[in-house]
């Protein structure tokens, strides 16, 4: 039977863990799973054949890391012969074996054992890259997609019946493997799942209606969550999962708890409780289950007898308009969504000169400045005739959503431009936009189907612009119509009711409040005006266009294109919520207006001491006794810090240390502001991307003050000297590389050893430089035993040597039993460990 109509007929039962097991059988510390298709064949048949006798539906090739930047392979596609291509399979080095070798084998063993069950469907598994992309790290986003597009046209030619994407951690490699099971796997169905921390949040920073709307976007087939926590720990996020998601839900947890006992990884929860708690999952509607680390064929039996008999619920559409970023989603109900409007060159000339020189950083705090005053999504416009818009729109995004967590809307007249932007986007955007002529649906919305989003549709076709509110709702209606052809729901379109200038026709508002009553009543859809254009050619502007607002907003506006940073616009906005019930108990109103004398109206920085260009918090104080010019350098330096502003960093810094001394800047104003950056992301008000690029600026000022130092003979003194290391057989340095650039931040000499670090390299390299602490870095289960014997190997033979752990699979009782000093979970607990460490010498 075809999976996707069977899966909703019944509940579908994916297997367990697969490099646990092989640990069993024998699989080495560092000794890389993936080349057990080849060198072990008969274990891995077996292996699957045990799941599907268990009851498993769908077993996961034994491919989880098997992409071009772990298996280089000297026997390419091309048929070149390296010098190990003659040698018998287990002889040859893991990396002489190319993607192709190892996802044929695994494929091949796959479908052996589905023969020889009778059943099954075979899940082509894709795993992390184990790298950051572009800004944050160094794999460039279309690199990242044709990685994964080389797994699935072999995964496809040997005749997998699926891609799953499991076991992700960032949204956009995220996106970057469904842009490519899509675009690779020629209709073959497409299921993700993530790994959510107990706090619900990915390690990037996003969140479960954030991942829901990216993949709901981008039209996968069924989503939810695997490993890092158990089932226990999984149910409230699974509960999160259910309310929002229209698809189908898949959870696989760990069995529990790891745990290390006599190098072995054990963990803490049996079949039987497995069995149980996957029980009330199902009852509560997940339509998919299985098991990840330390679930073994006993596991998915007992859930398969506790569970095949609950009646399946299939989800509801939710019919939720939701843009998203990479951190946070926006859902488009109740009261009205404010799109900044700056980031626009229209009747702009610095904006337009900006664009001209290339001067992105001006862009950037445009993007900052209103996500302060109260924007909750940013419109992206750099339509300009004299530049290359399709390049400049996609740096431009690029660049903002490395900065800032608000969704963007895509806002071009350019089709190219549209789907490079798109492309690179990382969440759910919103796409302005399309209207009701046929050429125009037929450019934009196949990129809607392809890339995801909600987009803005105008009120006007062929015929131009309706003059009566009956004309434009049926444009409406034929937008409708268009857009159910491609699959793309009224939820999905937000309808412009197109605000005519009031100076030019009297009855423009009372056409264009009258279209967004019948757009709300009549169509059940969303609505969005660029308000100002009421006022054209009116003075004193904003009155007219704060009083049409609320008028507006009466009448059902779901969203107002404005700008943020008008007093007059946001003491519209934040009375018209406290009188209409939309803000309880006036909370927000009192936060914005309760401590201000004077200048009533003026919107204040939502988010005091988590960075923004009103907050250099720690100004007041180090400031003090400073002129005025100098506190306001001063001020500059902690919040481009603050807001990962790089060049500003540097313009700033660069002022600072013609009145002040280079230590003095460090201590005073650079390393509060990391430190209040850090205080926010442990907080979760500042998420990984915030981060790094926090520490970016950072990084940017400090080269300025060490280039003054050296030219002044001074030599700012380290803290003292750490190795970092992701050890033997783990590829995957994205926690490491985070850890790096914040402890260097700090001071740090940082020795970094690299990925795939065997545990003599690692004692060799800290008895020579006589290093205190020691970081070790493992993604997989199948790599901490290289972690603990380089544990034991240090403590043998470097007493004193301290020795910090992280990454996915650990837990803090799981790092002491393997004999770690400390547990940190991300890189601010790695830097505070570090200041504890080096405190006083």
């Amino acid at each position: 039977m075809d999976l996707l109509r069977e899966m909703r007929q019944r509940r579908l039962f994916f297997d367990g863990g697969t490099g646990s097991l092989l640990q069993a059988q024998g699989l080495k510390a560092g000794e890389l799973p993936e080349v057990w298709s080849i060198t072990r064949p008969e274990v891995c048949v077996k292996l699957h054949r045990d799941y599907l006798e268990a009851g498993a539906d769908i077993i996961k090739t034994n491919t989880f890391g098997a992409n071009g930047l772990k298996f280089k392979g000297r026997e390419n596609a091309s048929g070149a012969q390296g010098p190990e291509a003659g040698l018998p399979a287990a002889d040859r080095p893991a990396d002489s074996y190319s993607v192709d070798e190892i996802v044929t084998a695994a494929m091949k063993n796959a479908r052996r054992a589905v023969a020889e069950a009778g059943h099954g469907y075979i899940a082509l598994d894709l795993g992390p890259t184990g790298k950051l992309l572009k800004p944050l790290g160094d794999l460039d986003f279309e690199a990242a997609v044709e990685l994964y597009k080389e797994v699935v046209r072999i995964g496809r030619r040997e005749g997998a019946d699926l891609v799953l994407i499991e076991t992700m951690s960032d949204s956009y490699e995220l996106k970057a493997a469904v842009l490519a099971a899509k675009e690779a796997g020629e209709g073959l169905p497409v299921f993700a799942t993530v790994v959510f921390d107990g706090k619900g949040k990915l390690l990037t920073g996003g969140n479960v209606e954030s991942t829901v709307a990216l993949l709901e976007g981008l039209r996968v087939d069924a989503l939810g969550i695997n490993c890092g926590l158990g089932p226990v720990q999984m149910k409230g996020i699974v509960e999160a999962l259910l309310k929002v998601s229209s698809l189908p839900v898949i959870v696989n947890p760990n069995a529990g708890l790891p745990r290390s006992e006599n190098g072995v990884t054990l963990y803490d929860i049996d079949g039987d409780r497995f069995a149980q708690v996957m029980e009330e999952i199902a009852r509560m509607g997940a339509c998919f289950l299985g098991g990840c680390c330390g679930t073994t064929p006993e596991h998915i039996q007992k859930t398969v007898g506790r569970c095949k008999d609950v009646p399946l619920v299939l989800p509801q559409a939710r019919k939720r308009t939701v843009i998203s970023s990479y951190s946070q989603a926006v859902c488009i109900e109740g009261k009205t969504v404010i799109i900044g409007e700056r980031i626009n060159p229209t009747g702009k000339s610095k904006f337009k000169q900006a664009l001209r020189d290339h001067n992105l950083e001006y862009i950037l705090k445009e993007g900052v400045t209103q996500q302060d005053n109260g924007a909750q999504v940013l419109d992206v416009n750099v339509g300009l005739p004299e530049i290359d818009e399709p390049s400049v729109m996609e740096e431009v995004v690029k660049e903002l959503q490395a900065i800032i967590d608000l969704p963007l809307q895509i806002d071009t007249s350019n089709p190219r431009a549209m789907e490079r932007a798109l492309r690179v986007y990382n969440g759910k955007a919103l796409i302005n936009s399309v209207n009701g002529k046929a050429e125009v649906m037929d450019e934009i919305f196949p990129l809607v189907a392809r890339y995801g989003g909600a987009v803005v549709a105008l009120c006007l076709d062929e015929s131009g612009i309706p003059e009566t509110a009956e004309g434009r709702i049926q444009v409406a209606k034929k937008i409708i119509r268009e857009a159910a052809r491609y699959g793309i729901g009224t939820e999905d379109l937000i309808f412009d009711g197109l605000c005519m200038t009031v100076s030019s026709d009297s009855k423009g508002a009372l056409t264009t409040l009258e279209t967004l009553r019948r757009i709300r009543d009549e169509l059940g859809c969303k609505s969005v005006l660029g308000v100002s254009n009421i006022s054209f050619g009116l003075p004193q502007r904003e009155i007219i266009n704060a009083s049409f607002f609320t008028m507006a907003m009466e009448c059902g506006l779901s969203a107002a294109i404005v700008n943020p940073n008008s007093e007059a616009m946001m003491r519209a906005y934040y009375s018209f919520n406290a009188l209409m019930d939309m803000d309880p108990q006036c909370g927000e109103y009192i936060r914005i207006y309760g401590g201000q004398a004077g200048s009533l109206g003026k919107t204040l920085p939502r988010n005091p001491g988590a960075g923004s260009a009103g907050v250099a918090g720690g100004g007041l104080e180090s400031a003090a006794g400073q002129s005025a010019a100098a506190f306001e350098i001063a001020s500059r330096l902690s919040a481009a810090i603050e807001r990962g502003l790089r060049e500003e960093a540097h313009r700033a810094v660069g002022e600072l240390l013609e009145t002040r001394e280079p230590l003095d800047v460090i201590n005073t104003e650079m390393i509060p502001a990391l430190d209040r950056v850090g205080k926010g992301f442990e907080a979760g008000t500042i998420f990984l991307p915030q981060l790094l690029m926090s520490a970016e600026a950072a990084k940017a000022a400090f080269e300025v003050i060490k280039d003054r130092m050296a030219s002044s003979g001074q030599v700012q003194e380290k803290k003292g000297t750490i190795i970092l290391a992701t050890v033997k057989g783990d590829i995957h340095d994205i926690g490491k590389n985070i850890v790096k650039v914040l402890l260097e931040n700090y001071s740090y000499e940082v020795i970094d050893l690299g990925r795939d670090v065997p545990p003599k390299t690692i004692v060799q390299t800290a008895m020579e430089r006589k290093v205190r602490l020691v970081g070790l870095s493992a993604l997989m289960t199948t790599t901490v035993p290289s972690m603990e014997e380089t544990i034991r190997l240090l403590r043998e033979q470097l007493l004193g040597t301290l020795v910090m752990v992280g990454g996915a699979v650990l837990t803090p009782e799981y790092a002491r039993t393997i004999g770690a000093d400390a547990y940190c979970r991300d890189a601010m607990a790695s830097v505070n460990y570090a200041e504890e460490v080096f405190a006083g010498t």
